[in-house]
């Protein structure tokens, strides 16, 4: 008889393998000897020889050797340099395929996580996209240099190799255009390039950020330090080359960091900020502003958010981490009242600028942590009716979950960007909460991410 140590998979050691479904991370997964393999690229229902690449206690690491039996759903990915980058996971699947997988992705976090019976739980068809490409209104490219010639592009994967990116196919094209000459003004003008292993150099990240709607652009450059050689020369050249152009800004970033932003931002040229338009809302977005990254994709979004607040005017809703109030003010003409916290105080002031702007006067905005705020608001009287969270990739944190569970709303709105710990959370509020049912929304075309929309209804007699 074989020992449990000789049937485990061995570094290198080639074997057939029969991929059963998409990994969160849109990688093949498949079964060997009871041992699960994660192989990225593969796609379910193809048969492929790998080589292990990375053996772990409960699971291994494969590439692709072969493909043996290939998925009709196979397609050539449009970015040449897809394989190196890593920035986009499923550019080698149909773009309907993709969608049926998000749906797919979301089933098997609950299967994992949550102890609902999902045959009883509506989880809805995939929202796409018309034309899934050239999408994102924002890019940040990391600047190097080679043979003299300066490069834009990301971190290989895996590499700290970067990949220099000319055409990036889900970046809006207003955005490549930006970088593409940038990056040749730079060159022209022979601006020092950071290096980060000699950690010389001025500049090391272009971002470019377009408003889709208004077509408005803006420019940033992230320097090692607030000194930049020609500078005045620079301005002029980004005008000449870029003339729609309306926001030139300069951050400072010396420190040894994967963070792109610094604390330091300055003004070079035009307005500190860009307009942007979403359905009847308009937006200031400065350098550092976080905003949703595929615009049109964020209105349906919104809307199914709306549908399922399905508000009557009378509501009292608050709008947890609420970033500059973009969720809350799409509700604020159907709820009586929309109240809004965040930890980040500029967001904050410009969640108030915006509801001001927009002649709300049923808004309230606060710096502060959702499960600190909220008790001290039910303490004085103000309960919420309904409650929308669109938390970070690692959840609702517990303490807000529990505020939840004792201010107990009659519905909870639930945005989610990550699968698993939605999953998590829905299962800690099930205690008081029916899951309605669960809404996928494709954001990031050709990426394995997808983004769901709950509507969770207290249970009857809590």
């Amino acid at each position: 008889m074989k020992t449990e140590q000789s049937i485990k998979i061995q570094i290198h050691q080639t074997f057939p393998l029969t991929i059963k479904r998409l990994g969160i991370n849109g990688e093949g997964v498949g079964y060997f000897k009871k041992q699960v393999v994660f192989v990225p690229g593969a796609l379910p229902g193809e048969e492929v020889v790998v080589e292990a690449t990375k053996i772990n206690p409960k699971y291994a690491e494969a590439k692709i050797k072969k493909i043996r039996i290939k998925s009709p759903h196979r397609v050539k990915p449009l970015c040449p340099v897809y394989e190196q980058c890593g920035g986009c996971q499923l550019q080698h699947l149909k773009y309907d395929q993709q969608l049926k997988e998000k749906r797919d992705i979301v089933i098997q976090s609950l299967e994992r996580h949550t102890k609902l019976a999902l045959n009883n739980l509506e989880i809805r068809e995939t929202i796409g996209m018309e034309n899934p490409w050239s999408y994102r209104n924002k890019s940040s490219f990391q600047v190097g240099q080679k043979d003299g010639k300066v490069l834009a592009g990301l971190y290989g994967l895996n590499s700290h190799q970067l990949i220099n990116i000319d055409q990036c196919a889900v970046q809006h094209l207003q955005t490549n255009e930006a970088t593409a000459k940038v990056k040749r003004i730079l060159e022209d003008l022979e601006i020092p390039i950071y290096n980060e292993k000699t950690r010389k150099g001025i500049v090391r990240t272009i971002v470019t950020r377009v408003g889709v709607q208004t077509g408005e652009l803006q420019v940033v450059l992230i320097t090692t330090k607030k000194e930049l050689p020609i500078k005045e020369l620079i301005i002029e050249e980004i005008q000449k080359r870029l003339p729609n152009v309306k926001s030139v800004v300069q951050n400072i970033n010396g420190e040894k960091t994967s963070l792109i932003f610094g604390e330091e931002t300055v003004k070079l040229a035009g307005e500190d900020f860009i307009q942007e338009t979403l359905g009847d809302l308009q937006f200031e977005l400065s350098a550092r502003t976080f905003f949703q990254l595929n615009p049109s994709q964020t209105i349906k979004l919104y809307n199914e958010v709306k549908k399922a607040a399905a508000l009557t005017g009378k509501e009292k809703v608050v709008d947890a981490y609420c970033g500059v109030g973009t969720i809350g003010l799409w509700l604020a003409d159907q709820a009586a009242e929309i109240r809004g916290m965040d930890v980040i105080p500029e967001s904050i002031e410009d969640a108030k600028k915006n509801a001001k702007r927009h002649g709300f006067t049923n808004t309230k905005y606060v710096p502060g942590k959702a499960e600190e705020v909220l008790p001290k608001w039910v303490k004085k009287g103000w309960k919420p009716d309904v409650i929308v969270v669109d938390p970070p990739r690692t959840g609702l944190d517990n303490q807000l979950i529990q505020t939840i569970l004792q201010v107990k709303p009659e519905k909870l709105i639930y945005v989610s960007c990550n699968p698993s710990t939605l999953a998590k959370d829905i299962q800690t509020l099930s205690s008081k909460y029916d899951v309605k049912y669960i809404q996928p929304v494709d954001m990031f075309p050709q990426t394995a991410h997808v983004e769901c929309i709950s509507q969770l209804i207290l249970k009857k007699g809590n």
